[in-house]
């Protein structure tokens, strides 16, 4: 199966996060990876599996990079029933009521057009002692790629 790895970022991390995750999925699958800013939303494609790698910007919104793919998102509503996402969001738990808000963002858009979220979703605190590329690689490993329908 195809994974598209679609990160949005603002100082670089979820970049990192996403090229990690992508280094894991290569092993067994064909995996693109583009940055959402770069992304048309007709592109994305039911038969893909999609990896939305988000970090969390301001007080709580999406970062700047992936602003321009939700906005497409919002003014097109495509029906995206059959598409099956995970996320991998990053966040700073210091910020506690808006904690990695950004992945969470990712996923409630993507669920109301019809995609099924699968796996864990994970949240990297940029207070945590472990970096994220490795966090991102580690939750890769267990990240459960659908086959293909």
């Amino acid at each position: 199966m195809r994974v598209v790895v679609l990160f949005g970022t603002e100082m670089g991390t979820a970049e990192l996060a996403a090229d990690a995750i992508a280094d894991v999925l290569m092993k067994t699958h064909d995996v693109a990876v583009y940055d959402m800013s770069d992304y048309d939303v007709d592109d994305l494609d039911i038969r893909d599996f999609h990896v939305l790698v988000c970090s969390t910007y301001g007080s709580g919104d999406l970062p700047t990079g992936a602003e321009p793919f939700f906005e497409q998102l919002d003014d097109r509503l495509p029906d995206l029933t059959g598409l099956h996402f995970a996320v991998y969001g990053l966040g700073d738990s210091v910020y506690q009521d808006t904690f990695n808000r950004g992945g969470e963002i990712c996923a409630e858009k993507f669920s109301a057009l019809g995609a099924v979220q699968v796996g864990e979703h994970a949240r990297h605190d940029a207070s945590a002692s472990f970096r994220p590329q490795q966090d991102a690689r580690e939750w890769a490993e267990r990240l459960p790629v659908p086959a293909p329908a």
